[in-house]
């Protein structure tokens, strides 16, 4: 099946929704009350109030073998919540798992009314789970491909194509040639102890929670793009979707991330990795309002994006 196909499958729940909740019964779930997921890549419905069926297509089997091995490897390892499996299996080639529900509110639906403080502290929070996350062992997530050397080369290949198609302006574009030559040259570490990177530490991804009106980060979810590789590639997300080139909260992600001192070379490394980064396209990415006018090249962007 194509990709186009897959997507137009996705569209129609009457196709395939019956025999998702067929495989539910099949391992003796309530069916009573489905929830379809509209967003996301895969297929997913909500079962009650406590289980979610993921279903993933074969073209995308990748996924499902990073969410598995993601969900197994950190089990009991953090002190946020992340769902559970259980249960997986396989339908007519295409893989699946019943996963924990979590709770909480959606964090791109709460992040928008925080507070400034209280950005800061969830920020602060991001920063930790991430380090957490990244302190635990590879275990099976080692062997997944590509690896971190070659991912970044067949990013640094494209990187340029990539940006003039998405249509980066040409004042960034003229920076870019050097900053590659920097980043292949040793400003983005190739051969380092590799850990656990997800790709997407985005408000979609979290969910919080308010107690006595303080948020705070209360749950992490969907690892279907989960690599090995170089530590600090799972800061973009919160930097670019979350921080909006405010200091206070810049500094707060850093520091609950382990870095007291926000250097040149650090933001250098930052900007380098948001333009290879596998999602990257900084016209809709970088939450700071009129960004382009004012910033005149890549030197400017990163002072911008990473401020303090």
């Amino acid at each position: 099946m194509s990709l186009d196909a897959y997507r137009a499958l996705r569209a129609d729940r009457a196709r395939w929704l019956p025999i998702a909740l067929d495989i539910a019964r099949g391992h003796g779930l309530d069916t009573s009350s489905p929830h379809v997921f509209s967003t996301g890549t895969n297929l997913v419905v909500g079962l009650g109030e406590r289980l979610i069926l993921k279903i993933f297509p074969p073209l995308l089997r990748a996924q499902f073998v990073s969410e598995r091995g993601s969900l197994t490897q950190l089990k009991g390892r953090l002190d946020l919540p992340i769902p559970e499996v259980v249960a997986e299996g396989t339908r007519d080639g295409w893989p699946y798992l019943v996963i924990t529900h979590l709770p909480g509110t959606l964090g791109s639906e709460a992040w928008p009314s925080l507070p400034e403080e209280q950005k800061q502290r969830v920020l602060r929070q991001i920063g930790e789970t991430i380090a957490a996350v990244q302190r635990a062992p590879l275990g099976p997530l080692a062997s997944i491909e590509p690896r971190w050397d070659e991912f970044m080369r067949r990013q640094m290949q494209s990187c340029r194509a990539r940006h003039e198609r998405l249509g980066l302006a040409q004042k960034f574009l003229a920076g870019l040639d050097d900053l590659l030559r920097e980043a292949a040259a040793g400003l983005i570490p190739m051969d380092a102890p590799p850990v656990i990177l997800t790709g997407e530490y985005i408000p979609e991804n979290f969910l919080l929670a308010c107690d006595n009106g303080e948020w705070s980060l209360k749950g992490l979810f969907d690892f279907g793009d989960v690599r090995a590789g170089w530590r600090d590639y799972d800061l973009l997300g919160p930097s670019a979707f979350m921080a909006a080139g405010r200091s206070g909260r810049v500094r707060n992600l850093l520091e609950g991330f382990g870095y007291t001192k926000l250097d040149f070379a650090l933001k250098r490394r930052l900007m380098a990795l948001m333009l290879l980064h596998h999602a990257s396209d900084l016209n809709s990415h970088i939450c700071i309002e009129g960004w382009q006018e004012q910033a005149n090249d890549l030197v400017e962007l990163q002072e911008l994006i990473w401020a303090g």
